[in-house]
């Protein structure tokens, strides 16, 4: 299918494409995946700027959205996924193909930088549902906090960035800005 963007849409992956550090904040169902999606493939297929990128999502938006979306548009078919979820052999041998663009779970990201023993290599991050990143005292935050400076790009998707009150957004910008 073909991809027509709206002016918000452009907008917004411009943005990714230009700011090293993005947060997307918008209402479900105005495509913050495949606003990212459109500007992942531009960092890797025309800019160069980024060569491996990593997901972080819930698991059904890990395992059925993301992609499904890449399958759905004609523009990304050049893009490589690699959806790594289920038992720890899958998610190793997922991660361990050749691909552009893995996607992991939430649950996942303390495994995949504490315990499973392979390079986190990235150069991009995506966090699909920032605001899962709130408690700046979990064990996935304080895992990605150990490797976010070892990360060029970010971008955080969410379109409760403050479900809670301003509390929550401390930790959600502390893993985008540092």
């Amino acid at each position: 299918m073909t991809y027509v963007a709206h002016d918000y849409q452009r907008y917004a992956s411009d943005f990714i494409e230009t700011h090293p550090v993005a947060a997307i904040l918008l209402a479900c169902g105005l495509g913050k995946t495949i606003i990212t999606l459109t500007a992942v493939h531009d960092l890797l297929f025309d800019s160069f700027e980024v060569r491996k990128v990593l997901v972080i999502a819930p698991l059904r938006v890990a395992r059925d959205t993301w992609p499904s979306e890449i399958g759905k548009w004609d523009h990304l078919q050049l893009l490589r996924a690699s959806v790594a979820v289920g038992s720890t052999t899958e998610r190793i041998s997922a991660l361990e193909r050749k691909a552009d663009l893995y996607i992991i779970n939430r649950e996942n990201v303390q495994w995949l930088i504490e315990e499973s023993a392979l390079p986190f290599d990235f150069d991009m991050v995506v966090v699909d549902e920032l605001s899962s990143f709130k408690n700046h005292r979990s064990k996935r935050f304080r895992a990605l906090m150990k490797r976010r400076p070892m990360v060029k790009r970010i971008v955080g998707l969410t379109g409760t960035p403050a479900s809670n009150g301003l509390i929550d957004l401390w930790a959600q910008f502390k893993l985008l800005d540092k």
